[in-house]
């Protein structure tokens, strides 16, 4: 069983230096894929935007610029309120967002009491999942070869 951690907030989508849209957003974060954080944008069409990145991205870019390429993360100050402010680059366009430094870091600590720094590959379920590609890849019924056949024991019904 995976944990879901989900916080529903509005970004400022930044159209000019004196003007933001705002832009009702979901930061998602799930224990199943553990590097990443999700966020979802809903910006009045039929169906919401969807990028995902790298939580450490998200991370350190609350404290200083991070990234490079397709999302950039820094932090800023704007009239005393203190924002991250993200810059998300496709081929379908360009965006420059804003959030609460404070809303966004507390959904960060909240993924981090989770799956803390360093412990990402525990949840991943690779030892789970070699061991059960291990026990198959061994099992009696395989044949004297194993499950794969050689030269002198072609596979089975040729």
């Amino acid at each position: 069983m995976h944990t879901v951690v989900e916080r529903e907030l509005e970004l400022g989508l930044v159209v000019s230096p004196e003007r933001t849209i705002p832009v009702p957003a979901r930061l998602t974060y799930r224990t199943d894929d553990p590097y990443a954080v999700h966020v979802t944008f809903h910006v009045g069409s039929d169906s919401p935007v969807h990028w995902t990145f790298a939580r450490e991205l998200l991370v350190e870019g609350v404290f200083r610029p991070s990234g490079e390429g397709d999302v950039r993360v820094w932090p800023t100050k704007l009239d005393g309120r203190s924002l991250v402010c993200m810059a998300l680059d496709s081929p379908d366009g360009d965006a420059l967002l804003e959030a609460s430094a404070a809303v966004v870091s507390a959904w960060l600590e909240r993924t981090l009491r989770i799956v803390p720094p360093g412990s990402e590959s525990v949840h991943l379920g690779i030892d789970k999942g070699l061991s059960a590609l291990l026990a198959l890849a061994s099992r009696d019924d395989a044949g004297p070869n194993g499950p794969w056949p050689t030269e002198e024991s072609p596979e089975p019904g040729v």
